[in-house]
């Protein structure tokens, strides 16, 4: 699918989609909580669609109505199934490798190939170190094993949903353990996410310090609300207020633990001169950075190198993109600089390199100067009504 912009100024209200990420927090904790839960607000995306399925899977009885979803968990992690279905999701996928190391059998977890491209060397080590199978295809990967509570360590420059992932299995495993983080640490926003939802449903998990995460025996409970609004996804919208339109967002909260709410801040700094703004924390806006920095007069990012490992290169992506429009972007050690440049559309048409964040990124730019994007299907990935959305607001986009 396509998506040919004129340009266009968007005015309007919006409402912010749910939090793809406190989504799959509230739902995997709903089936941690043996106690029947009712989840509201919640957006189906396909990432959220494979964790449900994950959910299924394992046991969980699952009822879907409009925007509510039921969790049952009676029979979670009782099931005969072997094979996990996680489509592109990453954050599934790692969530619930160390699920699967609880069950003490095979188990395949199943996906995309790019899926199966970004790094898994966490719990490749892991079950190593604990005489686990671990074997990967290219798009799959088997484990088994019998995880027991304890004391772990992870690194904390990797991606965060390893060690969410880690704590979801302590968590069910049900004794006292705890999870050392070897600094730097990096994304402590995220590990934060998990807490809290994790909290919601009786579950004692707390830092103890820094770069320690402690698990106590719980009594786990029932927890019914929901899901609050995603700064990630509403860092797109409010992108076209600094170019010219004006898109009131509602549904975010102003006390929200999201790391991604610095997105703001981020961009008054590019609209005022050309900063150097670090993104280790905040990586999944990194696309929205770039295509605005390249709009404004430049700016240079750190802590850029994570952006290789996400639904595509998202820095090569960009660049390749950008080109084409006559702007770009320089690499150096762990930095990106995007150049500010008078960005036209000269007839060459975009491509999304199936990654939903780069649809997003460069439709804020064709907003401003026109011209296409083939491969738009990716947004389903995260945020499914994005072009609905826009359109809403008077956005001038035909979809073919």
């Amino acid at each position: 699918m396509k998506a040919i912009f004129k340009p266009c100024e968007l005015k309007g209200k919006i409402t912010a989609p749910p939090s793809k990420s406190m989504s799959h927090r509230h739902l995997i904790g709903a089936a941690l909580s043996k106690e029947r839960c009712v989840i509201s607000g919640i957006d189906y995306s396909q990432d959220i669609l494979a964790t449900i399925d994950c959910l299924e899977a394992l046991g969980a009885e699952i009822h879907i109505e409009n925007d509510t979803v039921i969790v049952n968990p009676e029979g979670f992690m009782q099931t005969t199934s072997t094979t996990l279905n996680c489509r592109e999701s990453g954050s599934t996928l790692r969530f619930f490798i160390p699920l699967a190391l609880c069950l003490n059998k095979e188990i395949t977890l199943q996906g995309s190939k790019r899926l199966f491209e970004r790094p898994l060397d966490v719990y490749e080590k892991l079950c190593l170190d604990n005489g686990f199978e671990f074997k990967k295809s290219e798009d799959s990967v088997t484990v088994c094993g019998k995880l027991k509570s304890g004391k772990y360590e992870i690194n904390g420059n990797i991606s965060s949903q390893f060690i969410t992932g880690l704590v979801f299995a302590l968590v069910y495993l049900n004794n006292d353990a705890s999870v050392e983080i070897i600094p730097p640490f990096e994304s402590r926003s995220y590990i934060d996410l998990t807490l809290s939802a994790l909290s919601s449903f009786g579950a004692e998990v707390s830092f103890a310090n820094e770069y320690k995460i402690e698990i106590k025996k719980s009594k786990m409970h029932a927890f019914s609300g929901k899901i609050e609004g995603d700064y990630s996804n509403a860092a797109f919208l409010d992108a076209f207020n600094y170019i010219g339109s004006d898109v009131e967002i509602g549904n975010l909260k102003t006390d929200s633990l999201q790391g991604d709410k610095v997105y703001a801040k981020y961009f008054d700094k590019i609209s005022n001169g050309t900063p150097t703004l670090d993104i280790s924390n905040c990586p999944d806006l990194g696309p929205v950075l770039l295509a605005l920095a390249s709009l404004k007069k430049g700016a240079t990012f750190m802590g850029t190198d994570r952006l290789k490992a996400k639904e595509s290169d998202r820095g090569a992506a960009m660049h390749e993109e950008l080109k084409k429009l006559g702007g770009g972007l320089v690499f150096g050690d762990n930095t990106i600089t995007a150049l500010g440049a008078e960005l036209k559309y000269n007839g060459k048409e975009l491509d999304s390199h199936n990654d939903h964040r780069i649809v997003m990124a460069m439709s804020v730019i064709l907003s401003e100067i026109g011209g296409e994007i083939d491969g738009i299907e990716a947004v389903r990935k995260s945020y499914p009504r994005f072009f609905e959305d826009i359109r809403q607001l008077g956005a001038e986009v035909e979809i073919i």
